[in-house]
């Protein structure tokens, strides 16, 4: 949780510069989230999420240089400088990335499921997916071809409470969870608090073992927060929230220091080892930015390349369906 930290530290501090470009959604508050999911894949699960990807991405593996050099838009980021903060992709990680469009990830999601189905892998998919999201009418297509074909897949709702500027009291209709809305379609659901890392495994980890062994969906909502705006963009971020809010739960909520003070509290740590975990954190994250920094930009012939045409005409991969999903 503190290389994520310390990495989207890193970023703002060259996105105020004007240094990095496009734009720039920040996880903050929210690492637990990704860092605990990632701790308890099986090598055979694949994950997938919404725009807020950085978390995800550092969780399952991917380095920091690759990482950085993607938001710098560089030829050595992981999607060669061509996707941006939204667009983290590993599948050799079993991560298939940042999506742009809300709920856009959902039906990709099922599109995993199905494939670990259809395969016979032990394992499962795991979708993210934002408090706004839920809204998009392709959710719930999702839920329902779910439900009626039995597919492995935890839809994981990162509820921080706001959608883009909007409250969720402002942006739902229905009060009370917004995971309940499974029951429409005969799925599974829960909610659990996203700020203890255990309440969290323990929650997570029962799901996506049902989603593995009776193959079956399910909702799992967690509360979490964002320190940030929508994105850094969100010149809005100071209004519809107030500021006294974001200090209590930095205070009373933030996940790396409620865990820093349970393994504290367990004598799993000690404090100067926490300071050496985080000293090497800082220190990671800024040589990734000048890493970043110094590489160089995507050649101009490069425009051509990775994209569908490339795929449909051009590979062989293209031509069998199998160029994306790892066996």
């Amino acid at each position: 949780m503190l290389r994520i930290r310390r990495f989207e530290q890193q970023a703002l501090k060259y996105y105020n510069q004007g240094i990095m470009g496009g734009f720039l959604h920040l996880y903050n508050g929210q690492e637990s989230v990704a860092v605990g999911t990632a701790s308890l894949m099986n090598g055979h699960d694949e994950i997938i999420t919404a725009y807020r990807d950085h978390g995800h991405a550092l969780a399952v593996g991917m380095g920091m240089n690759e990482c950085m050099a993607e938001l710098f838009g560089k030829g050595t980021g992981c999607s060669k400088g061509k996707g941006g903060s939204m667009h983290f992709f590993a599948p050799d990680k079993h991560y298939w990335g940042g999506h742009g469009i809300v709920a856009g990830q959902t039906p990709l999601g099922l599109g995993l499921a199905f494939a670990i189905k259809y395969k016979q892998i032990n394992g499962c998919a795991v979708a993210f997916l934002g408090d706004g999201a839920v809204n998009q009418g392709v959710f719930s297509e999702c839920l329902n071809m779910a439900a009626l074909w039995d597919l492995p897949i935890v839809y994981v709702i990162e509820n921080n409470g706001y959608s883009m500027g909007t409250s969720l009291e402002r942006s739902s209709a229905v009060n009370g969870s917004l995971a309940k809305r499974a029951e429409g379609f005969c799925v599974e659901w829960a909610t659990c608090g996203g700020f203890d890392l255990y309440e969290l495994r323990a929650n997570l980890g029962a799901a996506m073992e049902r989603a593995r062994k009776e193959s079956k969906p399910m909702v799992l909502e967690v509360s979490t927060y964002r320190y940030y705006g929508h994105s850094v963009a969100d010149a809005n971020a100071k209004k519809y929230r107030a500021p006294e809010e974001i200090e209590l739960y930095k205070t009373d909520y933030d996940p790396i220091t409620r865990w820093q003070n349970q393994l504290l509290k367990e004598k799993t740590v000690t404090q100067a080892q926490i300071e050496k975990i985080d000293d090497e954190a800082k220190a990671e994250a800024a040589a990734a930015a000048e890493f970043g920094i110094a590489s160089p930009w995507p050649s101009e012939e490069s425009i051509f390349e990775d994209i569908y045409h490339e795929v449909d005409h051009k590979t062989e991969a293209g031509q069998t369906g199998r160029f994306f999903f790892s066996e």
